[in-house]
């Protein structure tokens, strides 16, 4: 009864196999080991790959040559099913380079250049062509960067998010005008949406505000449906994440202050210093987890208040300052992921909302039992970063445990890309898990794998990821980035053509705005650069005089592992700088008045230099002493 009698048009991503210049047809095999044979048209055409600010580069006349075998390419077409098969006719194709094995995104400063075009889109939309000034600021920025000019509210997450990809951008590139946005939008933050409590001495932060005209009220509680009336730990969490990347560059000891009072709100309000881990909410009135109040979300954890620390906030404040503190707080939360999440006895997804005993909670809103492909690959790529730190076995093991089970569950192995969400179970009968809600595919849960699959190449050295790190970027840089109107996507179809219905169609949102687009340019550089194709990378900072503890800089992009990246060259202000530690990745910054800015090369290690210098070590090392 439902055999497909009709046309409809498909992606198909692969490599080729096999060419036949006389049928005018080539062969590719999926992902997913599947073979297709595709048929050109007179009428189909090619293009390269391009980035962000890039000119349309058509291959048409050179497609035909370029078919050849191990090249990975997307095909749009349509399916006829024509004599009891179905027949695919190519509408067009997207190369990924210009010569078989060569990939664009790898270049060294593919992503550099993604950020820039990303930051002068935000920065227009959001100031335009006046000076600076986040009172002009707007959480929803339509499809082409327009936004309202009235009565609008001002969401705290969006703002610091917008601060993280600036902040990520200067550091990128070094143009001042990112910094300054990041600095603003920091100030800005702090001036109208922090609040210290001056009685318990902690700093909480306001969900937004409503402007309208020149008064300005207050949005204490959240209104975002998931959470309203409450105090969500993702919201305290995000609001930390563009001050903490500004921190990074310019050491103003007040956002390190305000990021200690909002670390001791977690501690010792959202800890749960009983069964372990964080409340996802708490009683805006009496910060108390367990009140009725919070209605379903009373005494709930989730992936959000356990696992969004680190790669939102955590982890680039443990790079900031090497604190000890830090360091524990995200050992803390690694552990309690890889004690409680994993349930493979039951589904491949991991468990994500739990109640106080950490019995599952399967009934929550919108989650009810399924799961985000994403959330599963930020576990894997925050695990392992985590593995540079302290090499558990247990991290290694669930980061390649989600890293086996994602492509097939959560992953599209035809057409590539990563899906929403999942349900978690089959029911009887059913063969595929199916889809909760549509088969669309979100940007941010494109850069999870993204990284994911970097990182564990890097980190792990295994093909396979290296294979599906490519094809997940690949499926990114082809389908999300707008090239009419700047910036990238929302949302694509499954094909990935472009979904724009909804809020789904805007560049600004309560969802959106320059953190994962810039968190992506910013860490996919680094582990491309660093990891995979042994090339160096450049960083900006711009510290405040005597900022930063001891007058020390760290400037690790990231937690890689140990011995694998040192310092090549340091620059201030232009000029060649040698008060640096190569290895230990700091800079001993010049005792001055004014700001300076620091430039500085990092490049990897040769492997074989690294097995020298830990030969060395472990001869050096006294009998019994831990590696980490």
């Amino acid at each position: 009864m439902n055999d497909m009698h009709f046309p409809f048009s498909d992606t198909i991503a692969g490599y080729v196999t096999h060419m036949d210049r006389d049928t005018d047809t080539y062969t590719v095999r999926t992902s997913g080991g599947k073979e297709y044979q595709i048929k050109l048209k007179s009428n189909t055409y090619a293009q390269l790959l391009r980035n962000l600010g890039d000119p349309y580069f058509d291959c048409t006349g050179q497609m035909r040559d370029m078919l050849v075998p191990d090249r990975y390419v997307f095909t749009y077409g349509i399916y006829y099913p024509d004599a009891g098969h179905n027949a695919f006719e190519a509408q067009f194709l997207v190369f990924l380079g210009r010569r078989p094995g060569e990939y664009f995104f790898e270049r060294q400063d593919w992503w550099v250049k993604q950020i820039q075009s990303l930051g002068e889109f935000y920065m227009h939309a959001q100031f335009g062509d006046a000076p600076v000034d986040y009172a002009n600021y707007r959480t929803t920025i339509k499809l082409s960067g327009e936004k309202t000019r009235d009565n609008y509210r001002q969401e705290t997450d969006t703002i610091s998010r917008l601060v993280f990809g600036l902040a990520s951008a200067y550091m990128m590139t070094g143009d001042e005008r990112f910094l300054e946005g990041a600095e603003k939008g920091t100030e800005y933050l702090r001036d109208h949406m922090r609040f210290y409590d001056v009685d318990e001495n902690i700093v909480y932060w306001y969900h937004g505000i409503d402007v309208h005209g020149k008064r300005e009220d207050k949005v204490f509680a959240s209104e975002f449906g998931d959470d309203i009336d409450a105090i969500p730990a993702y919201e305290q969490i995000y609001a930390l994440a563009g001050p903490i990347q500004t921190y990074r560059i310019t050491g103003d000891p007040r956002i390190l202050r305000d990021a200690e009072l909002t670390v001791d709100l977690f501690d010792r309000f959202f800890l749960d210093k009983e069964k372990g881990g964080y409340f996802s909410h708490l009683d805006p009135i009496t910060l108390d987890p367990r009140s009725e109040s919070l209605g379903p979300n009373r005494g709930k954890k989730n992936w959000n208040s356990v696992g969004d620390h680190a790669p939102a906030y955590l982890i680039n404040l443990y790079l900031a300052t090497g604190e000890e503190r830090y360091a524990r707080m995200l050992e803390y939360t690694f552990d309690t992921i890889a004690a409680h999440f994993p349930d493979y006895e039951h589904s491949p997804f991991v468990q994500e909302k739990f109640y106080e005993d950490w019995s599952h909670d399967s009934t929550h809103l919108w989650q009810q039992n399924r799961g985000v492909p994403g959330h599963n690959l930020k576990i894997a790529w925050n695990i392992i970063r985590m593995y540079s730190l302290k090499a558990k076995p247990e991290y290694e093991a669930l980061a390649r445990k989600i890293a086996e089970a994602m492509p097939a569950v959560g992953g599209d192995q035809q057409r590539g890309g990563w899906y929403d969400v999942m349900e978690r179970a089959r029911k009887p009968g059913e063969e595929w898990y199916r889809f909760a809600f549509h088969d669309r595919k979100a940007w941010w849960q494109q850069e999870q794998g993204i990284l994911a699959y970097q990182i564990l190449k890097g980190v792990c050295g295994d093909d396979t990821y290296y294979r599906l790190a490519r094809e997940s970027a690949a499926f990114y840089n082809a389908f999300f980035l707008d090239h009419d109107d700047g910036a990238v996507y929302f949302n694509v179809l499954a094909t990935g053509i472009p979904f724009l219905m909804g809020t789904e169609r805007f560049k600004g949102s309560h969802s959106m705005s320059m953190y994962h687009s810039g968190e992506l340019c910013y860490l996919a550089q680094t582990y491309t650069n660093l990891l995979i194709t042994k090339q160096p990378l450049e960083l900006y900072f711009k510290p405040i005089p005597g900022g930063f503890k001891n007058n020390l800089l760290r400037v690790a992009p990231d937690i890689l592992p140990e011995g694998s990246i040192r310092i090549g060259a340091v620059w201030v202000d232009g000029e060649p700088y040698s008060k640096f530690d190569a290895d230990a990745l700091t800079v001993s910054l010049p005792e001055t008045k004014d700001r300076v800015t620091v430039k500085v090369r990092i490049e990897p290690v040769p492997a074989e230099q690294r097995k020298k210098a830990a030969g060395a070590e472990q001869q050096a090392r006294p009998a019994g002493m831990p590696v980490s």
